[in-house]
């Protein structure tokens, strides 16, 4: 079962030395595990390109099956532990790096006070990989953007976006704009999956923006907005206690997002899991 998490982990990151800093072996035990796998199913699983290490058209078949016996293995090991009590546990959860900088440090931490010795597993992604990771067991639930994802979501709380100008930017010296504003302007457009919320209002606004670039991470616009690259509409909440030299203004008519979270069936929840999604919803209305 090892060498299976080996592979799914060397898969995820697309790397055979990145996959054994995060298992904790050393790269050339690892890539032994997975020659070993190799030849105890008789096919050639992986391949190295020139940036990352892909499925063959072989271990593309064979792959969901692993990620399946992994994920059974798992829940195994979760209901050993619910039978033992929640003395211990693994949270794994996918998480919107807005939701993993501002509100997951405080309920883990007031979490653990409670149940010092369950462990947490983030996985950082967007609206498009995060229900992936559940539907595959990767995760036991994961937070989502509910204004871009149209499945069965549990809410948790709205907040607005806003805009996000360079300090000497002829817009940031109003106290608030309009999309009709930052149409002409050179637009960076954070990735929150297939779909972004920015955009959908321009369009539902009858606007189309000249979109300059476009980038997952939110602090990566923000060093590029600080540098006279472009604007941006980011949501209140990655915007907070931050360093960049930048101007926030809110938006008119306001622009929101609906945060929510979805999970594996309550039934293939891991007791940890569901304990620390109860202990959520208590608090929820403490989260910014």
């Amino acid at each position: 079962m090892n060498r299976y998490i080996a592979l799914q982990k060397v898969v995820e990151v697309g790397s055979f030395t990145r996959a054994a800093e995060l298992l904790g072996y050393t790269q050339p035990a690892l890539s032994q595990m997975i020659a070993s796998l190799e030849r105890e199913l008789g096919i050639k699983l992986l391949y190295r390109t020139s940036h990352r290490v892909c499925l063959t058209p072989e271990g593309e078949r064979l792959f969901p099956a692993i990620q399946k016996s992994v994920a059974q293995y798992r829940s195994m090991q979760e209901i050993a532990r619910e039978i033992r009590g929640l003395e211990a546990g693994v949270i794994r959860i996918g998480t919107l790096s807005s939701v993993s900088c501002h509100w997951l440090p405080p309920l883990i931490a007031a979490f653990q006070v409670q149940y010092p010795n369950v462990e947490f597993v983030l996985h950082q992604g967007d609206n498009n990989s995060i229900p992936e990771w559940v539907r595959t067991g990767e995760v036991d639930f994961g937070f989502v953007n509910m204004s871009v994802y149209s499945g069965k979501v549990t809410f948790l709380k709205e907040g607005e976006y806003r805009a996000v100008l360079p300090l000497t930017h002829p817009l940031a010296a109003q106290s608030a704009v309009t999309l009709e504003q930052l149409v002409a302007e050179p637009f960076l457009v954070i990735e929150e999956g297939s779909l972004s919320r920015p955009l959908e209002a321009f369009r539902e606004a009858g606007l189309a923006p000249r979109v300059r670039l476009r980038v997952h991470d939110d602090y990566s616009i923000l060093s590029m907005v600080e540098h006279g690259l472009g604007v941006s509409i980011l949501p209140e909440l990655v915007l907070r206690r931050t360093n960049y030299q930048i101007a926030i203004r809110p938006l008119q008519p306001a622009v929101t997002r609906k945060l929510g979270f979805i999970s594996k069936p309550k039934n293939e929840l891991p007791l940890a899991s569901k304990y620390f999604i109860r202990f959520m919803m208590e608090h929820v209305g403490e989260l910014p």
